[in-house]
């Protein structure tokens, strides 16, 4: 059985940098939709505080997913050194597609087939996917292009993330200040070398009363325009949730590896918000009885980039390992793991091995 292998990667940053000033005009509402009666300064440095998230990236009005997405993935194929006519299937991840200024998500034709057409890729047994799974979008497609080599009905794939947040927030929601845009790419090749690449990988779907808990909804100012609809999220069962299931479902991912968690390098976590990638990465290690650890196991770049989805972890793949995040490398022959939670909800998780 092939396995599968990360042969190159590309990111793409959106070049405005939104800082905290950005957000100074705004009337902040409460989730039950009352007017917040405090200054902006004092509920944004509340939510600094809270999340870290002290700069953003959004892209300018001119740019779309679909070309961050075609931008990434353009620089992943040059890094793999392959012919893009090789690429048997294109998977790409988002979750409101080619958002247009106006916020409304537009999936037709595919994001996936938009990039096709952008690179100008010919063979027509090229096949195009979307992935759509919330915030774990690119790890799940990952997984899929895993299973379609495994299965030999693939050799090389090129998996995106990209997504535009920016257009899809609501201004009176103070979550608004989490979310940003960018975009991550890799291609994966199959190899018959054994016990390399994706290693092992599981997910979790809880589609019950957690269906709710990232959705989409109207403004929470009631006096505003009702007919578009915005992300909405219930944070505080989001962190609950997360931290009683996604150090769980990574531990289970490791052992099925065979592995523990001495023998992992790294942990690229979605970059959701710095208190609960700090909590969970705290919990999975107390579930292997570990009190003192490394904190540069698990990198972090929220603080300077946002929460850009299912871009968080890709582009922090590629800023590893092209070198360009300072004091983070990945190790020769060394494990990592790759994992994310998000709307549905959903949690997934792959422990990589380096060849």
């Amino acid at each position: 059985m092939p396995n599968t292998i990360i042969i190159g990667s590309g990111s793409y940053l959106p070049g405005r940098i939104i800082g905290r000033d950005y957000f100074l005009g705004s009337d902040f509402y409460s989730e039950d939709g009352v007017k917040i009666d405090k200054p902006a300064e004092e509920t944004i440095a509340k939510f600094v505080e809270i999340t870290e998230i002290e700069n953003r990236r959004f892209i300018e009005e001119d740019l779309s997913n679909s070309q961050i997405g075609y931008e990434a993935a353009k620089i992943a194929i040059e890094d793999a050194k392959i012919d893009q006519e090789e690429l048997d299937y294109i998977i790409y991840a988002s979750n409101f597609g080619e958002v247009t200024v106006h916020g409304y998500a537009d999936f037709m034709p595919t994001m996936a087939a938009r990039v096709k057409n952008k690179l100008g890729i010919k063979n027509r047994k090229c096949v195009t996917y979307d992935m759509l799974f919330g915030c774990p979008g690119w790890v799940e497609a990952m997984i899929l292009a895993d299973n379609l080599i495994k299965a030999k009905v693939a050799k090389t794939i090129l998996v995106i993330g990209a997504e535009t947040l920016s257009r899809v927030t609501d201004p009176h929601d103070r979550n608004r200040m989490i979310f940003a845009d960018g975009a991550g790419a890799v291609v994966v090749k199959a190899t018959d070398d054994e016990n390399v690449g994706i290693i092992a990988h599981n997910t979790i779907c809880d589609n019950g009363p957690e269906l709710d808990y990232l959705a989409n909804g109207p403004s929470i100012n009631k006096e505003s325009d009702q007919t578009r609809i915005f992300v909405r999220m219930q944070g505080r069962k989001i962190y609950e949730y997360a931290l009683k299931n996604v150090p769980a479902a990574i531990k289970e991912t490791i052992e099925d590896a065979g592995l523990s968690i001495e023998d992992i390098n790294k942990i690229l976590i979605h970059q959701a918000n710095a208190k609960m990638d700090y909590a969970m990465i705290e919990r999975l290690h107390k579930l292997y009885n570990v009190k003192d650890y490394d904190h540069s196991i698990s990198p972090m770049t929220i603080q300077e980039f946002g929460n850009s989805s299912v871009a968080t972890i890709p582009t922090m793949f590629d800023l590893i390992i092209k070198g360009k995040m300072e004091g983070q490398s990945f190790k020769d022959k060394g494990n990592i793991v790759m994992t994310s939670v998000g709307a549905g909800m959903n949690i997934n998780a792959i422990v990589y091995r380096f060849p």
